[in-house]
Parts: C-alpha cells; structure tokens; sequence
C-alpha cells in the first residue's frame, strides 16, 4: 500500500469514529502528517509504511509536541524492515507507539485494546503483577512453586510479580494454569514522556541551532520580549511560542511560501485549541491569512512586549 492510500486509511478511521482531522502536512520536511482531536484526547500522527524510516529527529519532534500540547504521538505504518506489522501489537520507535492502522481501527472503532507489544526476540505481554501473585498466594504456593510448575526459575517468577513483562507464549502458560486473566492490555492513547528530554543525535554532538542563522532571528526577538520559544526540528510549524499559559504555533519563511504554510498551521491551530503566527521576511505589514496572523520581520520588531504579540493574535483570531 502506497503512503497516500495508507494515510486516506487513517483518515477514513479517523472521521468514522468522531474525531476532527487537520488538513494534510504536504510541507518538507515534516515530522507529522496530522492532528486529530476528539473531545480531550489529541493525536500527533505520523503515517510511513516503513516505520524503520522514522529517524531519530521526527521521534524527538513527536515527543515535543506531545509534550507542548499534551497531546499522544502516534506512528502508523505496516512493516517494520520486511515484516509486515502484527494486528494488535505494539512497536517503539524511539519511544513513539507505532500500529498498523487495523489495530488503530480495532481500538477507535471496536475499542479492543492492543495486547502485544513488539521487542527483540518477538512478542511480549505486561502481566498484571498484582494479580499474579494473589492467585499463586490464594493456592498456597510459593514462588518456588510456581517456578517447578512451569519450568522456569524462582527469579524469574519473582520478576513477573515485580512487574516484568514476559512472552506472549508464558502469558498463555500462565492464564490456562490459573485459568483466569492476567495479561494487561495496552492503552494506545497513553503517552508518559520520558522525565529527560531525548535529545536527537544530530543536537548530540554540541550543534546549537541558534548558530546557525544572524543573531536577530524572529524567534530571538521573541525572546527579547519575554516570550518562551521552543523551536522543533521538521515540523510545519518552526516552533512554540508561550506566553501566559497561551501557545502560539510560529513559523517564519519568505512570502512566497507564506500562503501555504500559514493557512496549515491555522487549521493546526483549530484543532489543538492554540493560535498560530507566521513572521515573513522582506514584509512590513500584517495580515490574516486563515485563522494565522501573518506579520513582517520589521513589524515584529516594533513589537516591545509579549502581552502585545498576544493581544494581536488573539484579537485577530
């Protein structure tokens, strides 16, 4: 399946079971291909057919954006190298869910949560830990005794019942010995950022972004004014800008690539309950163009305060 058909898939599943889709993101490069939204939930998702292809700077991406807008990164592609995605499993890519859209349809329009995830060696399932071992103290059996039965080491049951997860073949040796569930099932819609930002390895090596251009980039006059700039790496919207608890999805670029890139993150805007801006080099004037104020370079450096910028944009919009 090509990459279009594949994300017209997602797209289908999406709207059928009540969520709001974005426009598109045809802009390169792109860490994500759309936001969607039903009532609290927020999905950023990336569609591949090959997932190995998300590198590490779009998986930093989703993380920061998941974190901005506290919403839940999502890859949906349908193998990983040459084999094809299991349905009802789970992949990482660095640390982003990724399913194939059957398991996304199985879960938004069936809501049977996904059960295996995939690691090195095959698949695995989390055991409900608790459970576990009130049903081997409920038979008056000791860890050793459990172990004996199934052939395997008291250590091993010992991390079972500490929360380890095992594979989907002992899961099942477990469950028919017990007779009674154990196996936890995944939540798709549960995103727990690591507590230390990952940092991808082209920021590794002591590369500063802000070296790359002049000193007096919009986002340093954004700063200037005592706005909160978070910049990304490949995604539409070149960064966020946050002052008072508000967000503000900000790109720069050149007018003759404003046009598109404003009215797509306007649209981005409306799904995720945010505000969008777009500063234009070799342009002195503002304007609306969709839901996002488009404002020259120079205009935005008459500009002396934060609570300004946001008055514009919110009066704007």
């Amino acid at each position: 399946m090509s990459n279009d058909r594949l994300l017209q898939n997602v797209v289908s599943i999406l709207l059928m079971t009540g969520y709001n889709v974005s426009e598109r993101c045809e802009i390169r490069p792109r860490s994500f291909d759309l936001m969607t939204s039903k009532g609290e939930n927020l999905l950023v998702i990336k569609v591949v057919s090959q997932i190995d292809s998300v590198n590490e700077d779009i998986a930093w991406d989703l993380d920061m954006i998941a974190r901005h807008l506290h919403a839940v990164p999502l890859i949906i592609g349908e193998r990983a190298r040459d084999v094809a995605l299991e349905r009802g499993a789970i992949y990482l890519r660095y640390g982003i869910n990724a399913v194939s859209s059957s398991t996304l349809y199985d879960y938004l329009a069936e809501g049977e949560l996904p059960l295996v995830y995939a690691s090195p060696g095959g698949l695995y399932v989390n055991i409900d830990a608790e459970r576990l071992r009130n049903l081997r103290e409920e038979q008056s059996m000791s860890l050793g005794d459990l172990a004996h039965a199934l052939g395997v080491s008291r250590r091993t049951i010992s991390k079972y019942e500490g929360g380890m997860g095992t594979t989907l073949e002992m899961a099942m040796r477990l469950e028919e010995f017990f007779n009674d569930d154990i196996v936890m099932p995944i939540d798709l819609l549960h995103y727990t950022p690591a507590e230390e930002e990952r940092v991808p390895a082209s920021l590794a090596s002591g590369h500063n972004p802000e070296s790359d251009a002049l000193p007096k980039r919009p986002e340093d006059h954004l700063r200037s004014i005592g706005i909160n700039v978070q910049e990304l790496r490949r995604s539409p919207f070149h960064a966020f800008a946050v002052f008072e608890n508000k967000t503000i999805l900000t790109c720069y670029g050149s007018p003759q690539k404003t046009v598109q890139r404003a009215e797509l993150v306007g649209n981005i805007s409306q799904i995720t309950g945010t505000h969008s801006l777009c500063v234009v080099s070799d342009y002195r004037k503002e304007k609306m163009i969709g839901k996002t104020l488009v404002i020259g370079e120079e205009r935005l450096k008459d500009v002396e305060d934060g609570e300004d910028l946001l008055e514009m944009v919110i009066d704007e919009k």
